[in-house]
């Protein structure tokens, strides 16, 4: 039996953090695992941002509940869901998440948490273990279940080398460039056609 691990942002909904930027005119805030690989050098960089100008919890889940999947992705996950089971591997956080998993059917999402202060002001992330994604992958493979594996940031790169197939959609030009083993979707109809393939073997 198969499980299919997809990210979340970049794959089915818009990048939050892009989104807050953009609201907020922060530019800072657009850099995004794209851009940074070390995920703990990206989160301290945003909190430290969002503490410099006074950003809580509440504002950023009010842009994040303006926000929708991209158009296709709940069709797309639809479809996926009648041939594999699907689960969402996330760098995102469960206080972010709900909006999103609401609007696409409720699918099962593994990511992290953010530590709050009383002020609702959010003051550190906690990661559930290290290399989550990665080792979740390796958790569904110790059950003997084959894995797929897409995402489209550096942050996804550990799992797709570690699930039995694995590929990128959308990524940015330079991540495709560096890891030409793994194909390429750009959108969802070329997807469903590189996880048809896989799900076949």
């Amino acid at each position: 039996m198969f499980i299919t691990c997809l990210d979340l942002e970049g794959v089915l909904i818009p990048e939050v953090w892009i989104n807050v930027a953009e609201k907020t005119g922060i530019e800072e805030l657009k850099l995004t695992t794209r851009d940074i690989s070390d995920y703990d050098v990206l989160m301290k960089k945003r909190l430290k941002v969002i503490a410099e100008h006074g950003l809580t919890l509440k504002y950023i889940q009010e842009v994040i509940g303006a926000m929708d999947p991209f158009p296709g992705a709940l069709e797309f996950l639809d479809w996926l869901r009648t041939q594999s089971q699907v689960v969402i591997l996330s760098d995102t956080f469960v206080e972010f998440a709900q909006p999103f998993m609401e609007k696409l059917g409720m699918p099962t999402i593994l990511c992290h948490n953010l530590e709050m202060d009383p002020q609702d002001k959010i003051i550190n992330y906690k990661l559930r273990i290290d290399d989550p994604k990665k080792r979740a992958i390796q958790a569904f493979r110790s059950l003997n279940y084959q894995t797929i594996a897409a995402g489209d940031s550096f942050n996804d790169v550990s799992m797709i080398k570690e699930a039995d197939y694995g590929a990128f959609f959308k990524p940015p030009v330079e991540i495709a460039a560096q890891f030409p083993q793994f194909p390429v979707a750009q959108d969802y109809e070329a997807f469903k056609t590189i996880l048809s393939g896989f799900l076949k073997q």
